[in-house]
């Protein structure tokens, strides 16, 4: 920044092997965003190494980044980040049109598929505004799987949403990490959150402060059933 060096992150060294689900949290200036845009191949390490699935992310150029964040990571955003005129299947759809290597057929049955594991067979059709806040981000995560890639990488992804439908993205999550095997690293500065990861890293000015194994997991489907339930209220009696 002009004349003085900001240190972002300070010797962070760190493993997330296949099938995690960790989470990385920090408050603001800790460093998350920095480490976030490495671990998203945004940026490259200044110093040190950051190997994605074997492949040393400092060593690529522009053009080969690009690549490997198309094939090998998958992008949940807070925002959602998905196209106002275009269809949740087209949504999902996106990724792959930068995949020369998947025909057109193909591409449609990928994107369904995506869309059936996050529950939302019958909203393919649906425009962004047609849907509800939860659904919307459900269509990012189908859109973050089509390409199967080796991480999912969400951030702050609960951010914008409800309690309820906070913790029913995350019993979603929860089921492809268990399931399927899908590894997830989660950016968030909510403990209520992390709770239902297997493993917790915490950034406090540019350094790894903890990094610890969650020795309970709680269960998001488990929390959800927990919430009290909702009730109606009563229509508004007009008077004279």
């Amino acid at each position: 920044m002009g004349s003085e060096t900001v240190r972002a992150l300070k010797g962070i060294s760190f493993t997330v092997d296949a099938g995690e689900f960790v989470t990385i949290m920090g408050s603001s200036g800790s460093g998350k965003t920095t480490l976030l845009n490495i671990l998203g191949c945004l940026d490259q390490p200044s110093e040190g190494k950051y190997l994605l699935d074997g492949a040393d992310v400092k060593s690529l150029s522009r053009n080969e980044l690009a690549k490997l964040r198309n094939r090998k990571i998958g992008f949940v955003f807070q925002s959602y980040n998905l196209l106002a005129r275009t269809s949740a299947l087209e949504n999902v759809e996106l990724p792959l049109l930068y995949n020369a290597d998947v025909p057109a057929k193909e591409r449609k049955e990928k994107a369904i598929h995506a869309l059936e594991a996050v529950g939302l067979a019958e909203r393919m059709n649906h425009m962004p505004n047609q849907l509800s806040g939860g659904q919307q981000q459900r269509v990012a995560i189908a859109r973050a799987l089509v390409n199967e890639p080796v991480m999912i990488l969400a951030d702050e992804a609960t951010g914008n949403l409800d309690t309820k439908t906070s913790y029913e993205i995350m019993s979603l999550l929860q089921e492809l990490n268990s399931k399927q095997g899908k590894t997830i690293v989660f950016v968030t500065h909510e403990p209520d959150i992390a709770v239902f990861s297997s493993r917790t890293v915490t950034l406090k000015d540019g350094r790894v402060i903890k990094d610890l194994k969650n020795e309970n997991v709680k269960s998001a489907k488990e929390a959800l059933a927990a919430l009290p339930v909702e009730k109606d209220e009563p229509p508004i009696k007009e008077t004279a």
